[in-house]
């Protein structure tokens, strides 16, 4: 297997088999430059390592070994970092677990991979139930060795870590991930990318996202500068494009709907030094149209930073395929480009029996090769079926994974993406599977049927909309949507929230029976339009009710508490921006989205605007 070698940051042969083994090795080469950087604190590669071998001895000490799964819950920081590195040096896998997820899933991930120990942080460990908490940021045991007392168990085919994806059934399923998955990802990609010890990288997404591994490890594998994005500036396109400036980002990782936001701000930011240095923006998690980059290109070009698009799947190890950005893909119709696979990978492009398919044909994604997951955790049936073994041959068959992606391919050794062959849905890097979604809907007895699809609520702001069948009355349909509302808010990720919820009668279909898309979007087009008819009509006798007004127009809901969150209404942080700007033309106000700093509602935004129109009185005044 060819691994890093970090003395001359190429691949070679040198025996290092595991993630933390080679991190180790970058220590030594680096002890002093900066590793790890969040709000309040900087790391050096030799602290980092230090802390990391002190939570691996506490763990082991627990009874941690190898292949054990440990829960991780902490907020993007230095500590998380620590964290991951101190599960990975114990032997064991990480269990990534976001802080912001409803305790009902968080219980249950970590339930069902039979996870004892949970690693923490004093502010998150209330999170945790019933597990064995130990807190990455507690002081050390006085007398305690700096560093672990024995060698990691861990080799190349142990676990690194099961991320957790929505699952069709019901339930999120785990996917298991080995080291040597990891290890080769970015062994094979060096060619490509080139990255080294004065690279700059910002972990933004969630440890629970799987883009987070190619940022963390991106960084720490080559000596660079991990940047940890706080997840307010995470929200915040202006804190976050100041932030990359401020700490001279070279290497940025985007899915396509949060690089939208960030366009925009970067479209009015002031030109003081210091000016961005990125050298690459990589793309990845869902589909991207390139036309939609031209206003970045018209100011930056097309060489620095280059433009990068990978597609990958949580269970091909992050990315499988990746294309530079040409001046010919803006103009291009059709597919999305993702050009060729990863070095030691195979794409195929097969029909519905498994048959390969010729040049140019439509048909589903096939991937083999070293980037293939162990599988899904206590789901062998599962695994199986989406991870066929193929060949004509009984002696020279091939484990392939099933992504339930459609492609193309365009030309030799290229491809583009197409959709999904299934009812799967990518929302901001995000797999969704809306049988989740509408299994815990269904559990209300009042709803006798449910859908959940996506629509675009303009300008590529895509979101999840419900479609109820109820035996309900129209009066009793508000409190119905209330309750749905803060079921799913306790089941579910924000990022699994409907935006909207609708009744109908029945489920439309076609006259081939299958569900009639064109007429539920016809539905929710009247909806929208009836909002906004309403709130442009409706007299509003106080701030509070202008900016409910303002939020029905935005998310499509009628019935909007006080005290309701913002993402939890199904807003995504593309219409929090599109809110915001609505409230400072409305009230001539120039508020940023660090106003939501203590919480997206109308009582915090209306507090704000009070304050802002007191503020702005008492200037004017003053004036004449």
């Amino acid at each position: 297997m060819k691994l890093i070698n970090p003395e001359s940051q190429s691949p070679s042969h040198d025996g290092l088999l595991t993630i933390h083994a080679i991190f180790e090795a970058v220590a030594r080469r680096f002890p002093a430059s900066v590793a790890v950087t969040d709000d309040h604190t900087r790391l050096t590669y030799r602290e980092l390592d230090d802390r990391a071998d002190r939570l691996a001895q506490v763990l082991r000490a627990a009874g941690v070994e190898r292949d054990q799964r440990v829960g991780l819950c902490i907020e993007r920081s230095c500590d998380l970092i620590v964290g991951v590195l101190g599960i990975l040096k114990a032997g064991a896998g990480y269990v990534p677990i976001d802080p912001a997820y409803p305790a009902e899933r968080r219980d249950h991930m970590l339930g069902s991979c039979n996870a004892g120990v949970v690693v923490a942080s004093h502010a998150t460990a209330e999170l945790v139930g019933k597990q064995r908490v130990i807190q990455v940021d507690a002081p050390p045991p006085a007398g305690a060795p700096v560093h672990a007392s024995a060698a990691s168990p861990a080799d190349a085919a142990s676990l690194a870590y099961v991320i957790f994806t929505s699952g069709s059934s019901g339930q999120p399923k785990g996917v298991m991930v080995e080291h040597r998955n990891v290890v080769r990802l970015f062994t094979e990609t060096h060619a490509v990318f080139g990255f080294n010890e004065h690279d700059v990288w910002c972990n933004f997404h969630s440890i629970a996202f799987d883009f987070s591994v190619w940022e963390i490890w991106g960084a720490l594998l080559y000596g660079g500068r991990l940047v940890m994005v706080s997840k307010q500036v995470a929200r915040d396109p202006q804190a976050f494009h100041q932030q990359l400036r401020r700490e001279q980002v070279t290497v940025l990782n985007q899915t396509p709907s949060s690089f939208r936001n960030l366009m925009t701000a970067d479209a009015s930011a002031d030109t003081a030094a210091p000016a961005l240095a990125l050298r690459y923006v990589i793309f990845g998690g869902e589909r991207l149209d390139c036309r939609t980059l031209a206003p970045w290109i018209g100011r930056h070009g097309i060489d620095r930073p280059a433009l990068i698009n990978m597609y990958g799947i949580t269970e091909t190890t992050v990315h499988v395929t990746w294309k530079r950005i040409v001046a010919a893909d803006l103009h291009a119709d059709g597919p999305s480009p993702i050009g060729a696979p990863i070095g030691d990978l195979k794409l195929d492009i097969v029909d519905g029996h498994g048959h390969s398919l010729p040049l140019g044909a439509e048909g589903l994604l096939y991937v083999a090769g070293a980037g293939l997951a162990r599988g899904y955790l206590d789901h062998p049936e599962l695994t199986r079926e989406r991870f066929p073994e193929r060949g004509d041959r009984e002696d020279h068959r091939e484990r392939w994974y099933n992504s339930g992606d459609l492609g193309v391919q365009v030309r030799p050794g290229e491809f583009a993406y197409v959709g999904r062959a299934d009812r799967q849905l990518k929302i901001r890097g995000y797999r969704i599977e809306p049988g989740e979604i509408e299994a815990c809907i269904k559990q209300h007895t009042a709803v006798r049927d449910c859908v959940v699809i996506a629509a675009d609520f303009g300008e590529g702001d895509p979101r999840l909309v419900a479609y109820l069948v109820t035996g309900t009355t129209t009066g009793d349909r508000e409190a119905l949507i209330g309750a749905l509302q803060a079921s799913v808010a306790a089941a579910l990720p924000r990022f699994m929230a409907p935006s909207t919820y609708l009744h109908v009668d029945a489920l439309p279909v076609t006259v081939n029976g299958k569900l009639d898309q064109a007429a539920l979007r016809k539905l929710l087009d009247g909806k929208l339009a009836s909002a906004s008819r309403s709130a442009s009509g409706q007299p509003t006798t106080s701030i509070e009710d202008s900016l409910r007004s303002t939020w029905s127009t935005v998310l499509g809901a009628d019935r909007i508490g006080d005290d309701d969150e913002f993402f939890d209404l199904g807003g995504t942080s593309f219409s929090l921006i599109q809110m915001l700007n609505l409230v400072n033309a409305r009230f001539r106000l120039n508020l940023k989205i660090g106003v939501f700093s203590e919480g997206a509602n109308i009582t915090t935004l209306a507090r704000v605007v009070k304050s802002q129109l007191r503020t702005t009185s008492s200037d004017e005044a003053h004036h004449v």
